[in-house]
């Protein structure tokens, strides 16, 4: 068992039976299966939900912040494999455009991750779950869980899943480009 597994303490908000519908649903939506559901749950806690709650509870930042490497390692991980040829710099466009947060709050918008984030009211009033930066939070933080939950393997083909297609576009010059590309 990899020890970050079982020392990663976290306190998550209470996985009520009709939350517990909700992520199986949505696990459903995004072809993957979870077997601890807090972490799951954890991973679309908000600060400020955890913020607002009555007890303390962790956010998803932790998550984000693994789920961001993982992201990054499987993602490096398929090009170095997929494009033997190519040079460090290409790949890092490549690379930079598939988990950019652009990219990553269409994949989120893609399995339906703003219908279950957990977010504060004032968040929620100021239109929390359409923003870009906290949707592409989200599912780094996903990833994260996910990576904990199940290890390397699983998350790979979970996010390979989503990001081949993303990585096609890039190859084909079909993406998303910014003004300054």
């Amino acid at each position: 068992m990899n020890p970050i597994k079982k020392n990663f303490p976290v306190t998550t908000p209470v996985v009520s039976s009709e939350r517990r519908s909700d992520l199986r649903l949505f696990e459903k939506q995004a072809g993957i299966r979870f077997r601890r559901l807090d972490l799951l749950n954890l991973a679309f806690t908000h600060r400020s939900y955890a913020n607002e709650y009555s007890q303390k509870i962790d956010n998803n930042e932790r998550l984000e912040f693994l789920g961001d490497s993982v992201l990054g390692m499987v993602t490096a991980d398929y090009l170095i494999n997929l494009l033997p040829d190519k040079l460090e710099g290409y790949l890092a466009k490549v690379k930079s455009f598939v988990v950019s947060e652009d990219s990553l709050d269409f994949l989120a918008k893609t399995i339906g991750v703003d219908k279950y984030l957990l977010i504060g009211k004032g968040e929620e009033n100021s239109g929390g779950r359409t923003k870009k930066a906290i949707l592409a939070d989200c599912m780094e933080a996903i990833i994260g869980a996910y990576y904990l939950d199940t290890g390397y393997r699983e998350v790979s083909k979970f996010v390979l899943g989503l990001l081949v297609p993303e990585i096609n576009k890039v190859l084909e010059d079909r993406h998303k480009k910014d003004y300054k590309t």
